[in-house]
């Protein structure tokens, strides 16, 4: 595949750094939060809880083909999917080539047939590519957080034209920010009623399920017994979200 890239000079983009520990690697951007997380011993896992939230969307669509992921981060999610849905084509979009030099460490797999991941600005490429996907997910933060062109109206709009009918959107904020409300009107504008709400237990992070043209109904994905163990709490919290949601 190929795709104008927009993505800024490598100088424009702040350098992430690796923090080693006994039994896992790290990715920052700063001392006070953790942009990715990986266990050495189990590399393909989710060390992080919003990251399995996120895997919720396989309650809505248990069998997507095609999904698009807009932030690399330290591959985790890239990863998870890569292993356990093995007959889907896996498309990852990152600005910034310092976090893509990062993959090796991270043991991100590399580019094939199945799976790709291209150096290019996330709101361009859902805006200008032809293809059409039935996940498309969004977690993507530096520094400052989140970049502003990942909160607009008109990216959320493309996000809704990029999905096949059905297709599901995932995006990870920062349930604390200002802007929230504002983004998950957006989404609103966007999706309509299709529009799902699950907080951490923490309350830091917001994970956000929106569905084009299709109400969020439960499907039951057939798992691995290893992704299936990883998932449980997560599509426990999705499923009573769900619920609460239409009380």
């Amino acid at each position: 595949m190929s795709v104008r890239s927009n993505a800024a000079p490598a100088d424009e983009h702040l350098k992430p750094y690796v923090r080693e520990e006994l039994d896992a690697l790290s990715m920052h951007f700063s001392v006070c939060e953790i942009q990715s997380r990986m266990q050495l011993r189990r590399p393909d896992a989710l060390a992080l809880e919003y990251t399995r939230t996120m895997m919720g969307f396989l309650l809505f669509q248990p069998a997507p083909q095609r999904v698009a992921m807009v932030g690399l981060g330290g591959g985790s999610l890239a990863k998870f999917c890569h292993r356990h849905l093995p007959k889907a084509a896996l498309v990852v979009v990152e600005i910034n080539r310092h976090v893509i030099a990062l993959r090796s460490a991270f043991q991100v797999p590399p580019d094939d047939a199945r799976f790709q991941v291209l150096l290019a600005d996330g709101a361009d490429f859902v805006a200008r590519t032809e293809q059409r996907f039935d996940v498309l997910l969004v977690d993507a933060f530096d520094v400052q957080g989140m970049p502003p062109t990942l909160g607009t109206q008109r990216f959320y709009d493309d996000c809704f034209d990029v999905l096949r009918p059905g297709g599901v959107l995932v995006l990870n904020l920062h349930a604390g920010h200002p802007q929230c409300p504002l983004y998950l009107g957006r989404i609103g504008a966007a999706f309509g009623a299709h529009v799902l709400r699950v907080d951490d237990a923490d309350g830091s992070n917001s994970v956000v399920f929106a569905r084009r043209g299709q109400a969020l109904r439960l499907a039951a994905p057939s798992l691995p017994a290893e992704a299936a163990v990883q998932l449980r709490g997560a599509f426990t919290r999705v499923t009573t979200a769900l619920r609460n949601a239409a009380a």
